[in-house]
């Protein structure tokens, strides 16, 4: 940007999996100030915020995104020099028998969030607009699914199959709306499945690791073929500080994970990870149930992030298997934080 302040950054979903995860790493490795906004629903912990809540540089506000009254009067108090947007409605299952809550966030939230900031810019002098950008966090389910072979890249038509991907999607056509329609600096990123500390237990790798400690069935969808690109969420919020600080506005960049696994495969994976550090236990691959497919269920997902790579400078650091083995681990040795995860869910919809 033009001037050398610390920067003002308001991030949505801030108590979620990846939020948390961004709101620490960048508490650590910047000088910036950092506006939370969280409605603290069943997938919002404040427990995923203990290590940064007592922060002076954070501030948490208790406000659903889609409450434009709310919204304005955070930009009108904060005044923001960035938009991080990840406050969303994920699971999708959920979306599945419940698609209105998703259409709600996703989209009524998204239109709300990109109108509040609209009015915001336009009240800023040169450089404060030169310094504004505007992030919509995607994900690669906006694009449909992938045969055997082949990636998505940022060419790539979204072709959403289930009402999660579709909400999503919308969101995506919103922001491009906001940008070409008003001038908003908007940048978007695409990422695959990501894994890592403080994801909620609906999720597939926390799920499983859940249900394996208390010695319950493994669920598996369909015969476990379908192919997943698999980022840390480390990874993923150090993409998103190199896409808000040096991507060019307008743009839309894939966040590559660069590893790619089977369900199936990685239901073992951790299987024999648990299996080493729960003996008494194994093996845990006994707990296998195939179950049937969901609908829609995409087969393949894969990310392309050369340009990300070629015009950034990122590429994902951290190796799968390493990072899997650390993912375990850190469930393990937080029962706390998973006990107030499985409490939350226990009050989320049906």
């Amino acid at each position: 940007m033009s001037d050398n302040r610390p920067r003002r950054v308001l991030v949505t979903g801030c108590a979620g999996f990846i939020g948390s995860t961004v709101i620490a790493q960048w508490l650590r490795d910047t000088d910036w100030q950092l506006i939370g906004v969280d409605i603290l629903g069943y997938a919002g912990l404040r427990a995923s915020l203990a290590e940064v809540i007592d922060d002076p540089r954070f501030t948490l506000r208790v406000v659903d995104v889609a409450d434009g009254a709310a919204m304005a009067e955070i930009f009108s108090r904060q005044r923001p020099d960035a938009v991080v947007h990840l406050a969303a409605e994920s699971h999708v299952d959920r979306s599945l028998s419940g698609p209105a809550a998703f259409i709600q966030t996703n989209l009524v939230g998204m239109a709300v969030l990109l109108d509040a900031a609209r009015s915001h810019y336009e009240t800023l002098d040169g450089n404060g607009r030169a310094r504004f950008r505007f992030l919509n966090v995607s994900t690669d389910e906006v694009f449909g699914a992938l045969g055997p072979t082949g990636r998505f890249d940022e060419a790539s038509r979204h072709a959403p199959n289930s009402p999660y991907s579709a909400t999503k999607a919308g969101a995506d056509h919103l922001a491009r709306a906001w940008h070409r329609s008003y001038g908003l600096p908007v940048l978007t990123t695409y990422s695959p499945n990501n894994y890592g500390p403080r994801q909620l237990p609906e999720k597939l790798i926390p799920r499983m690791l859940v249900a394996a400690l208390a010695g319950e069935p493994l669920p598996i969808y369909g015969d476990g073929s379908q192919v997943r690109d698999w980022l840390h969420v480390d990874d993923h919020a150090v993409a998103l500080r190199a896409v808000l600080e040096r991507g060019r506005i307008g743009e839309t960049y894939c966040v590559g994970g660069g590893h790619e696994c089977a369900n199936l495969a990685l239901v073992q994976r951790l299987c024999a990870l648990l299996d080493a550090r729960r003996p008494e236990q194994a093996p845990h691959a006994r707990l296998m149930r195939f179950v049937a497919d969901r609908p829609g269920h995409d087969w393949r997902y894969a990310l392309d992030g050369s340009k990300l790579e070629a015009e950034l400078g990122w590429r994902a650091q951290r190796r799968f298997d390493s990072a899997l083995a650390d993912t375990v681990d850190w469930y393990l040795a937080n029962p706390d934080w998973l006990a107030a995860a499985q409490r939350a869910l226990a009050t989320a919809p049906a």
